[in-house]
Order: structure tokens, then sequence, then C-alpha cells
């Protein structure tokens, strides 16, 4: 399928009850948007916004989830492209009664929304500092991955702005950089209160290759450390049963 200049692929989750369209040449979601999604504990009548959205994904992944218990989700995206392709997601899912998309800069956050407007935040933001990591050569992607548009204390001051007191606040992030998120959430009254590393799979020499983490706004000092997540079952192997089970529908 294409739109304009850019072709588009119609892809699906949970045995085709989600669509989401992508871009095949830009940025497209991956796993990470799949932890973080299942990671945020979900409450009845949240109102959640999706920093740096991009195709609307994880947001589309709450609504699946929790559409009956949900009451918003909103989606903010920097990049126009991908902004269209989000509520193009947004109305082919029938999700427009729940989520909404807005195009916009989070260093603006405050030209989007009044301050403590939501009780949860959740973003994957762009894991490579500017100068560091391989460069993709399309923009769109580029913008995503690389913190060339945005900082991630940029992100976590939005985030703070953005979420009420006593709100949660999610990420996804690369566990070698765990120190920089966890003293620029802090530097913003967010305190960590549940963290879990991510492995590829078990093993006595691998590191962790991402921290999921959930702040509270003002919340108290206790921080409570999961288990340890497994993505795969050995190298070049399945998924593990809890990987697996995110991949599951709702009917399942």
């Amino acid at each position: 399928m294409e739109l304009g200049n850019t072709i588009i692929s119609r892809d699906s989750l949970f045995d085709g009850q989600l669509v989401c369209y992508q871009d095949k040449q830009g940025y497209r979601f991956s796993i990470d948007a799949v932890l973080l999604a299942h990671f945020l504990k979900v409450t009845k009548e949240d109102t959640i916004l999706d920093i740096g959205c991009g195709c609307g994904i994880i947001g589309l992944l709450l609504c699946y989830r929790y559409r009956f218990i949900l009451h918003s989700v909103n989606g903010l995206e920097l990049q126009p492209e991908l902004a269209k392709l989000a509520s193009r997601n947004v109305s082919e899912n029938g999700f427009d009664q729940i989520m909404e998309i807005t195009c916009g800069d989070l260093k603006q956050i405050a030209s989007f929304y009044q301050p403590e407007s939501f009780t949860s935040i959740i973003c994957n933001p762009p894991f490579y500092k500017g100068s560091s990591g391989r460069k993709s050569q399309n923009s769109q992607e580029r913008i995503a991955r690389h913190q060339v548009s945005t900082t991630i204390d940029h992100i976590i001051a939005a985030s703070s702005y953005a979420v009420k007191n006593r709100g949660r606040v999610a990420m996804i992030y690369p566990a070698l950089y765990l120190s920089d998120i966890v003293v620029a959430m802090r530097s913003t009254r967010l305190e960590p209160k549940r963290l879990q590393l991510v492995y590829s799979y078990p093993s006595d020499s691998q590191d962790a290759t991402l921290v999921l983490i959930e702040a509270r706004k003002n919340g108290g000092q206790e921080l409570s450390i999961l288990p340890p997540f497994y993505i795969y079952q050995q190298k070049n192997g399945e998924y593990t049963t809890e990987m697996e089970r995110f991949y599951q529908s709702n009917s399942d």
C-alpha cells in the first residue's frame, strides 16, 4: 500500500484483532513497545499519555487490553507522518472514543496539555544519545531512535509536568543507562517504585539489555526489584512462556 511516496504495511497482532499500519522504510515498532505496554500497571478510569507515540502501537495495545476499564489514552508525536499513521490506526481499530493523537513537540508540552492532566505517562524514548549508535539514513527512524530532537531529560521533565501527583510514569531504556534515567526522574520528583531487568535469554555471562522502570510522582523511596524477564528460552530459541503471553489475544 502506498501513501504519497511512502509504502505502508498493514500488520496485525492477536490473530488479526489489532491492526497497525507502519512505514515499511521508516520507523517500525519493536518488541520494546510490547514489553512496556504490558509492564504499566493500568487501573480503572486511567487517563494515559504516551509521549513520542510513533505509529501509536503502545496506546493501541493498552486500548486492546484494557478498553473496558480505561478512561482515555492520548498520544503525543513530533513527526507529522507518524502522527497521521497513529490517527489512522486509532480509527482502523475503532478506538476513536478512547484514544486521541496530537502532533507536537514534547518540549512544548504545556501548549497541548494542562499540568497534571494524566494519571499515567508511558514512553518508549529514543535509546541512543545524539552522538552514539549507528544512525539510520531514514530521518523518521533516526529521530525515533536517536536523541537528536530531544533528550531523556526533556522527556522526563515533560512526563513530570503532565502526570498527576502520585501518578505513574513507565519507561523502557537500555540497562547500561539506568543511572541516567533514575537521576533524571528523581530530579523531577519522580520516585522509581518498580524496576525489572530484561535479558535476551538466561545466561550466567550475559548482561541485561533493557530495563523497565515505573516511577510515582512524589512517591516514597521504597523500590521493588522484580524478577528478571527473559525474552527467549535460549540463544536463537523460542519465546519464553511469559513473552508468548504478551502476544496472546484476550480470548485465549
